[in-house]
């Protein structure tokens, strides 16, 4: 929106705004001066020509649209296509917070689904147990949007698949107005959706870059901030536990060190992150399949605390490329064909509880 030129919103009545869009509209497909009669057709009203050329005759007075000749019909002036512009990006952002607010909605949905999942999981299996967020390395981008909430500063809205929403606020290197943040969503869109992180080459840096212009230092400043977030995401996942009071149901845990370090192990999310990623690289460095259960064993675990325990985990894969790690800690005497059962059966709950009702991915509403 160019600066001095916004549109008094409320200065148009519903029926004078409907009239206006039809004019400019058909102007713009035909380049002829615009009649009544050619209104009372294309606009939906349902209005005669007289009050139509009423309608016009306050337009023209108004100064959004112009006569050309006595007896022609109307021309939208600059004033009118200001309007009919504005209007196109009013709706626009419109149309991106309600689908922003459905997305934020999922992914709260997401969050729900994974802290009952985890704790029927400890009830099912009378164990500790945990699950992690979903990774986002191998999660697709499905669009960027960057607006000017403040002078010198650039929202970062990110969309990946699965309608997990980032977003962060940046300090502009350069001056960005509205317009160019625009120029600039479309020019990053066109290269980046449909990319994950691992997808995002040198070479298309490179000619982000060279498309980049005088925006270059913000341009980069949004590609590093994609990347941290992504890579921020990916070793930094949300854990969900529940349960870890259960190992001091059995004899051989319930020593006052052993439950310290156990539940010390299970309470700090960095180490259970350590744990999650460092089950995802072996079970990617053994050749697994990524979504086989895993038994660890004492000290064949990655974490030392849990040397007195075994761990089963699995991974659940939400569609979309998003996938995490679910996993139950006890006893080395738990009853490992009901655990690995139990795992199986919430790894195939999870893998279909995330599509929408519409068929995209998404926790469904069903209940």
């Amino acid at each position: 929106m160019a600066p001095g030129t916004e549109t008094k919103v409320n200065e148009l009545d519903e029926r004078k705004v409907v009239i206006l869009k039809a004019i400019i509209k058909n102007y713009l497909e035909t380049g002829e001066p615009v009649g009544s009669r050619t209104i009372s057709k294309l606009s939906g009203l349902n209005l005669s020509s007289a009050t139509i050329r009423n309608e016009m005759s306050d337009l023209v007075e108004m100064g959004y649209i112009i006569q050309p000749h006595t007896s022609a019909g109307r021309i939208p002036t600059d004033k009118g296509y200001r309007f009919y512009v504005d209007s196109i990006i009013r709706e626009s952002d419109q149309r991106m917070s309600e689908a922003t607010s459905l997305m934020v909605q999922r992914v709260d949905k997401l969050e729900m689904l994974l802290k009952q999942m985890v704790r029927l999981l400890a009830v099912d299996t009378n164990y500790a147990a945990l699950i992690s967020g979903p990774s986002t390395s191998t999660t697709k981008m499905k669009y960027l949007q960057l607006s000017i909430p403040a002078p010198g500063q650039i929202l970062m809205i990110l969309v990946l698949d699965g309608n997990v929403i980032k977003n962060e606020v940046l300090q502009a290197e350069e001056e960005m107005d509205y317009d160019t943040a625009m120029q600039v969503t479309v020019m990053l869109n066109n290269h980046l959706s449909g990319l994950s992180l691992r997808e995002i080459t040198p070479k298309i840096i490179t000619d982000i870059m060279v498309q980049a212009g005088e925006q270059k230092g913000n341009v980069k400043l949004v590609l590093d901030a994609i990347v941290e977030m992504l890579e921020h995401g990916e070793t930094n996942r949300d854990i969900f536990t529940s349960g870890a009071k259960n190992i001091f149901k059995y004899p051989e845990l319930a020593d006052v060190d052993k439950a310290a370090d156990l539940i010390s192990a299970f309470e700090e999310k960095d180490r259970l992150n350590e744990l999650v990623n460092e089950v995802t690289s072996l079970t990617v460095a053994d050749g697994a399949a990524g979504n086989n259960i895993q038994v660890y064993i004492g000290g064949e675990g990655p974490i030392k605390n849990l040397k007195d325990c075994s761990l089963i985990t699995a991974h659940y894969e939400l569609g979309d490329g998003m996938k995490g790690v679910i996993g139950v800690i006890g006893p080395k005497r738990m009853d490992y064909e009901k655990v690995m059962q139990t795992l199986q059966n919430m790894k195939e709950q999870l893998d279909n509880a995330y599509v929408g009702n519409d068929g995209q991915s998404g926790p469904s509403d069903d209940k």
